[in-house]
């Protein structure tokens, strides 16, 4: 992707001209003028109430509070809407079938014209995983570092979304859009490019932290810019929204540069062994590290995962990742090599069923067979919810002859998220007189609200958020404001679905209590009932309970004249009526029923 690609393009309203010097252009309608013929319009008088709702911030939470993942939130006041994030969570066991939990941005879309930008703090999927899914219901430009631009543009081209406007920030600099001033700081995390976020709204000053942690050896040297930080604690800041994901954790988050320090230990002691690594894909300085110590060790590097290959393509286009001449290679091509020549960088250290180590696992990738003589590194920590598919991953690993390291025997990955010391750090220098904890479920957000007490924030002015509410803020107050259309939508293959959705529930339903068929044949001329059978799928049936239910249907279709039958609709509910109760007494299953007419 060039450069020149992602600039500022600001449309001005009156001339519909592009600027491109990265200056939010200022609309030019202050408003409308009135003929002298018409009449004047009359004053409406405001209650105290109403005057303070149409002075306050709005917030909105369509994902990231009371759960891992899905981060989203919107600032509104007046006509100007700016929205923080779009990620994705995975789905849980009581999701079948389900690809991606996306945020349900019905209430963004019919405001559509208002949302004057949406500021992605960094390039992980929990922030940047719907936007190809709601840039479809929205039309408003995109704000991001380099990095996270890239990993956007790649998957906006996947679903051939060619007309986003994305625009590339850097930490440090600052960006007007509507009411709303956003001064962007650089922040650690797990991946290049991420930032903080300082937005001067016309109620006081914002402090959103994205995703972040304090580290002081930082791989790339790019330390958190706390000295600007501090400077904005003492301007005075309203409100802060922060990270509580690592909350019940103690003390500091270990440097990135630690893993370098154990992997070279991991090198060192496999020489004679092929080294499989996953980690995640777009966790580049650790990727830069691992490829640091394969130049050091002489192996060659094959990626093994679609994501890996993509993320590790984009990063070294824009320099983010520097990979020698020569040292990559084709995973069809590790057969040429000795097994000590060789290092595997792959995707799957969740356990997700479709990733390479997943299938190396289960003996179902066969560029790349486990045995005896590889050793496997998971480079990461396990997701809260995703322990039994990990773990179900690694004691196949194990059953193949392969050793296996993981964060319970060696310290090969650190968090990107700050602890409960860097938390206090935050909090000190930041002094909000509100405060709003966000990214965690629910005992997250409590415990962190906890701690904001501890060091002064009054119990009164903390709010812990839940999706589909707003708080609003004047310069005195916070409070709850009204509830708004929030929650979930699935995405599975192409489609996507709310919450409510059928294909869901007749999932859940197939799988707790099964299916029954019901095949019913109908002589065409007498209209009489010629045959029957009945088939159960996921459910246990005797013979005995399947000649019974049949027994039901004969004797329900002897009562009925099948000539004034309207359709197969009306026969096929007949046929449901007839046996659903039976088979609820019999099985103690409520399973779905689907007649089969055939006419003969």
């Amino acid at each position: 992707m060039k450069e020149d690609k992602i600039k500022v393009r600001a449309k001005d309203k009156k001339t519909n001209k592009t600027s491109k010097n990265g200056k939010a252009v200022k609309s030019a309608v202050k408003g409308v003028k009135t003929k002298k013929s018409q009449k004047p319009l009359k004053t409406v008088k405001l209650d105290k109430k109403e005057r303070e709702e149409k002075k306050s911030l709005k917030i909105r939470f369509l994902g990231g509070v009371g759960e891992i993942g899905k981060n989203m939130t919107a600032l509104e006041y007046g006509k100007d809407i700016i929205v923080i994030d779009a990620g994705i969570t995975f789905p849980g066991d009581n999701m079948p079938g389900v690809d991606l939990v996306i945020p349900d941005v019905t209430y963004l879309a019919e405001n559509k014209s208002r949302i004057r930008g949406i500021i992605i703090t960094h390039g992980h999927e929990d922030h940047i995983g719907s936007i190809p899914y709601v840039m479809k219901d929205l039309s408003a430009p995109i704000f991001g570092t380099k990095l996270t631009l890239t990993l956007i543009e790649s998957k906006l081209k996947e679903h051939k979304l060619n007309e986003v406007s994305l625009n590339c920030i850097k930490a440090g600099s600052t960006i007007k859009l509507g009411c709303f001033s956003i001064e962007f700081i650089n922040v650690n995390h797990s991946i290049a490019g991420a930032v903080g976020l300082s937005i001067t709204t016309p109620v006081g000053v914002v402090f959103h932290s994205g995703d972040f942690k304090i580290d002081y050896t930082p791989v790339n040297g790019e330390t958190m810019d706390l000295s600007r930080i501090s400077e904005i604690g003492k301007n005075g800041v309203l409100l802060m929204m922060a990270d509580s994901t690592n909350i019940e954790i103690d003390g500091t988050t270990m440097s990135e540069s630690v893993v370098k320090e154990t992997l070279d230990h991991v090198f060192a002691d496999n020489l004679k062994k092929r080294l499989i690594i996953a980690t995640f894909a777009s966790n580049v300085h650790r990727l830069q590290q691992i490829l640091d110590l394969a130049v050091k060790y002489k192996r060659k590097v094959a990626f093994s995962g679609r994501s890996m290959i993509n993320i590790a393509e984009a990063a070294s286009k824009i320099g983010e990742l520097t990979i020698p001449d020569n040292l990559i290679i084709d995973v069809e091509k590790i057969k040429n090599f000795k097994d000590e020549q060789v290092l595997i960088v792959s995707t799957g250290t969740q356990g997700e069923p479709m990733s390479a180590l997943t299938r190396m696992a289960s003996g179902e990738f066969n560029k790349v067979v486990i045995s005896k003589n590889d050793t496997v590194v998971i480079s990461a920590s396990v997701i809260p919810g995703n322990e039994k598919m990990i773990y179900g991953v690694i004691n196949n690993l194990y059953k193949l002859g392969a050793e296996v390291i993981y964060e319970s025997l060696e310290p090969i990955h650190v968090s990107g998220h700050a602890c409960r010391g860097e938390l206090k750090l935050l909090h000190t220098l930041i002094k909000p007189k509100f405060f709003i904890p966000v990214h965690g479920e629910y005992r997250h957000l409590k415990k962190h609200a906890l701690l904001a007490q501890s060091i002064g924030v009054k119990e009164s002015n903390i709010a812990i958020a839940e999706i589909g509410d707003t708080v609003e803020l004047t310069t005195k107050t916070m409070r709850m404001g009204e509830k708004f259309k929030a929650g979930s939508r699935f995405v599975d293959g192409v489609g996507i679905d709310g919450e409510d959705s059928f294909v869901l529930r007749d999932r859940i339903r197939l799988s707790g209590d099964g299916l029954v068929v019901v095949v019913v044949g109908v002589d065409e001329f007498s209209a009489q009932l010629t045959s029957l059978e009945i088939v159960g799928k996921g459910l246990v049936l005797s013979d005995s309970v399947i000649e019974e239910a049949k027994s039901n249907v004969i004797h329900t279709l002897s009562h009925v004249d099948l000539r004034k039958v309207k359709d197969e609709e009306e026969l096929s509910n007949i046929i449901k009526r007839s046996i659903k109760n039976y088979l609820y007494k019999s099985t103690k299953k409520n399973p779905m029923i689907l007649p089969v007419i055939m006419v003969v």
